[in-house]
């Protein structure tokens, strides 16, 4: 882990979100997300006769359900410093910074950085697996941490 972090951690007697609990938020928020957004195409999926005009309306509001992902994301961390699944599972974002939760910018940073590592097969969320402080590609980006509310 990176000595900087370790001493702001130790100073500050913050413990890092463990992977569980991050798993799990992420896992609310996909369902949330998930229900949200077949609410705001239900118009749509009724008109669907098959499984493949399913699929093929989902794929066609790709775009859209990204976009719903960063406004979610950024909206709730820089409002409340965690989304509805961080504030489920006990834990929040902070800047490393300022030790306080992330402002508009840079939740902004860190919800589109978090959009692109679901893109690039995860590997984003791997990485925060197998780094020490458990920072991703959007927390690294957006120099952010997640510890235990």
């Amino acid at each position: 882990m990176n000595e900087e972090i370790e001493n702001l951690l130790d100073r500050e007697q913050f413990v890092l979100a463990s992977i569980q609990k991050r798993a799990l938020a992420f896992f609310i928020d996909e369902v949330l997300l998930s229900i949200i957004f077949i609410a705001i195409i239900w118009k749509y999926f009724v008109q669907a006769t098959n499984i493949e005009q399913m699929i093929d309306l989902t794929n066609s509001f790709v775009l859209e359900y990204m976009a719903l992902k960063i406004v979610y994301q950024t909206f709730f961390v820089a409002l409340y410093g965690a989304s509805i699944g961080k504030i489920v599972t006990k834990i929040k974002v902070i800047e490393i910074m300022t030790l306080e939760k992330p402002g508009i910018i840079v939740s902004f940073n860190r919800a589109v950085f978090r959009v692109i590592s679901e893109m690039i097969f995860y590997l984003g969320f791997l990485w925060g697996v197998m780094n020490p402080s458990r920072q991703a590609w959007h927390d690294l980006t957006a120099k952010t941490l997640v510890i235990d509310a």
